[in-house]
């Protein structure tokens, strides 16, 4: 098999922080096994909404990074309200009748002024600039990641300017995604969404995505061939002593305004009054942002003196958390939109030999993964009952020290099987 060199496009990259920067880092480790040289193009000045400082020693040695100015209305946004930006940035949107007018015109400036995304204005020096390095750096092909899908416009201008080879990866859906309908979009802006999307699925060559929801929603879009390629999880040397001694439940990630599981809220709080012993023992960890909905939630619930909100940590210290826990939570929207997204955490949950709790829409990817390995139970937002059982359940094994995960199947996920079906993408086109 001859060598082959690829061009990663990718806005986010350490120091960025975030499952967003974890998918790319780790594929650029492991293509070098599989007879791939890997070049990567990322901004120099990003505004990053999370910083992880830790990740940067993750980068492999010896791989060329090539880095260019971007221009970050984020930062003018700023100027009116930086909680307010800092915020949308991070994709904590109140909701509707609770936002202010300062947030109201953001959202609506974000949506219908930056097409598709606040990132846009990157696209038009980075052809210009890529166009050079491809042909005198003999690329044989790129690879362009989203969101920002802004990215996916330089794929499709060095498609369409020098004819080379384009892969396109989504990490996550574009005009479907949940919060697209949240940014206040007038009709015309919905139809430059949907055509820049078609004009990407129909252009690229090679199409990526994270979830077999996603490829069936692409498949009915474009011919182009498409890939489900999921996050997975790496090898790491975090160690613990041992299991926390409280019944820790463990949320890591973002809690969005949406993302605000009302049915946990009332089990627990139903449980706690109830069942003896178990608020002596109960805890609720909460590791990444929350919002203030969220909070307020559990507060109505009376889970206050229950809850240890820590907000973002770095990543070893998140995978100490995981490992800890006696029960980890995994909460999705409740929606139709949401059955394709998979958190890059879940894959981390795997191996963590701690039992996963989830709560989402029915028939999600996140379902299948979850009970095809073995590792946890799955509810819906209409399951109260049955889950209410599984915590007493799960509360009832913590008792007698007999909380254990007895996974299968989880090698498909690991990021080097992953990074070699990847491998042959690249190979083929």
């Amino acid at each position: 098999m001859s060598s082959k060199k690829v061009l990663v496009i990718t806005y986010y990259w350490p120091p960025a922080g975030g499952p967003g920067v974890q998918r790319w880092l780790k594929f650029v480790k492991y293509l070098a096994d599989f007879n791939v040289t890997p070049f990567v193009f990322c901004p120099e000045n990003p505004s990053y909404p999370i910083v992880d400082e830790t990740l940067v020693n993750e980068i492999p040695e010896g791989i060329k990074i090539v880095k260019r100015s971007i221009k970050e209305p984020y930062r003018f946004a700023s100027a009116f309200s930086s909680k307010s930006t800092k915020n949308i940035s991070s994709g904590i949107i109140p909701k509707s009748k609770k936002q202010s007018v300062i947030e109201k015109l953001l959202l609506f400036i974000r949506g219908n002024f930056f097409i598709p995304d606040a990132r846009k204005n990157w696209v038009k020096p980075s052809v210009k600039f890529l166009s050079k390095f491809i042909t005198e750096n003999d690329i044989d092909s790129i690879i362009t990641t989203g969101p920002p899908h802004s990215l996916h416009l330089i794929g499709l201008a060095l498609k369409n300017a020098i004819g080379v080879k384009w892969i396109a990866d989504f990490r996550d859906p574009w005009t479907t995604i949940g919060y697209h309908k949240e940014l206040k979009l007038t009709s015309i802006s919905k139809k430059k969404h949907r055509n820049l999307e078609s004009r990407v699925l129909n252009n690229a060559d090679e199409i990526i995505v994270t979830s077999k929801n996603t490829k069936a929603e692409f498949s009915s879009k474009t011919k182009q061939p498409i890939t489900v390629i999921t996050n997975g999880y790496d090898t790491h040397n975090v160690i613990i002593d041992m299991k926390d001694e409280k019944f820790t439940f463990s949320h890591i990630g973002s809690l969005l305004s949406e993302r605000n599981p009302q049915v946990l809220w009332e089990v627990l709080s139903e449980i706690i009054s109830e069942s003896e012993g178990f608020a002596e023992y109960f805890q609720l960890n909460l590791i990444g942002v929350v919002s203030e909905e969220v909070i307020q939630s559990m507060r109505y619930h009376q889970l206050d003196k229950y809850m240890n909100i820590m907000g973002y940590v770095e990543h070893k210290e998140a995978l100490a958390y995981q490992m800890k826990s006696q029960v980890l939570l995994l909460i999705e929207i409740d929606s139709e939109d949401t059955k394709s997204i998979i958190p890059g955490k879940v894959f981390e949950y795997l191996i963590s030999e701690t039992p996963i709790l989830a709560i989402g829409p029915s028939d999600s990817d996140v379902e299948k993964i979850i009970i095809s390995t073995n590792t946890g139970f799955y509810f819906t937002y209409n399951d109260k009952g049955n889950l209410k059982t599984k915590i007493l359940s799960l509360f009832a094994d913590y008792k007698s020290q007999n909380i254990e995960v007895n996974a299968v199947g989880l090698e498909q996920y690991s990021r080097k099987s992953l990074t070699e079906k990847l491998s042959k993408i690249i190979h083929r086109v």
